[in-house]
């Protein structure tokens, strides 16, 4: 698998924060909530995206921002609307004087606003929790995405606005899987822009030599590569493809291994009923112990506590 393909093997939205917003002006919503990554996409009417530090932007009807990272930040219907809202960790709304307001802004299923129509409706999916693919993927990424309707050919969008509003069994499930989905959609959207700025190792996978040695890899983590036959595969000297490598990702080719087993393996040991035992085999570990150790002198901590950390960090 490649980092995109990762972020639905490996990273999934676990609980991820889905609402549907209903607005008529004047509103303004300050969102403090320090999540990781979040979208928020125009169904109807606009919004003024205003980063603290940056000029403010102006979205339409089929536009979407993407803001990745737990800076504060602000939308509402005006550039100069002063907050009225503010959204907190955990998602809890109050007033700027610290009301919470609850019941009575909401407005049915995963519907919320000061309005039953909404002159302005969001649609706005949030990550609670930061998975360590999609942590290597994100990183690269600045702070404030804006995506435009013109250049979103997706039927994704219309499909979680309709999900989103829907109460049957499993929604929750569906829910975070449609949101992955338009993450993945949303990102590919924008790399695909030639000043988008994507990451070596992201631009590497075109390339006819490391390219295929790097989907080998993502792939198969569990087989034990070597620069000789990666070398062997793509059909190129040893010293040639590893100097290759390095000037396109940035890092030799086992650094960049050893770096995706070990993200990968911090991504399923947060699976329910995951062992150490089965994620070392699937990440190309002998053994349990060797996992462990490897895990630790890259991360600083053992299997163990980074599950435990993952477990504090659960709403």
């Amino acid at each position: 698998m490649d980092a995109l393909t990762g972020l639905l093997d490996g990273p999934r939205a676990r609980r991820a924060f889905l609402l549907r917003i209903l607005l008529d002006p004047p509103w303004s919503i300050r969102l403090a909530d320090e999540a990781p990554l979040s979208l928020t996409s125009v169904v109807r009417g606009h919004l003024w995206v205003r980063p603290d530090g940056e000029e403010p932007v102006r979205l339409a009807a089929g536009d979407v921002v993407v803001w990745v990272g737990r800076d504060h930040w602000t939308i509402a219907d005006d550039p100069g609307a002063p907050d009225q809202l503010v959204i907190h960790p955990g998602q809890v709304c109050t007033t700027v004087d610290g009301h919470v307001v609850v019941e009575e802004m909401s407005q049915g299923v995963r519907s919320w606003g000061n309005s039953t129509v909404g002159e302005t409706v969001l649609l706005t999916g949030v990550y609670q929790l930061e998975g360590e693919v999609t942590r290597r993927l994100v990183r690269s990424l600045p702070r404030t995405l804006v995506l435009r309707a013109e250049e979103l050919d997706t039927p994704l969008l219309d499909l979680l606005g309709e999900e989103v509003v829907r109460d049957a069994p499993g929604q929750e499930a569906v829910l975070d899987r449609l949101l992955d989905l338009v993450l993945i959609t949303l990102l590919r959207t924008w790399f695909a822009r030639p000043r988008s700025g994507a990451p070596a190792w992201y631009a590497a996978q075109a390339d006819a030599v490391v390219g295929p040695a790097l989907r080998l890899m993502q792939q198969h983590p569990a087989h034990p590569w070597s620069v000789a036959e990666l070398a062997a595969r793509a059909g190129v000297s040893r010293a040639g493809f590893a100097r290759r490598f390095t000037e396109l990702v940035g890092e030799p080719p086992m650094a960049f291994l050893l770096d995706w087993r070990i993200t990968l393996a911090a991504d399923l040991l947060l699976e329910p009923d995951a062992t150490l035992a089965a994620v070392a085999r699937r990440v190309g570990y002998a053994s349990p112990f060797a996992l462990s150790a490897a895990f630790k002198r890259e991360r600083g901590i053992s299997p163990r506590d980074h599950r435990r950390a993952a477990d504090r960090e659960i709403p």
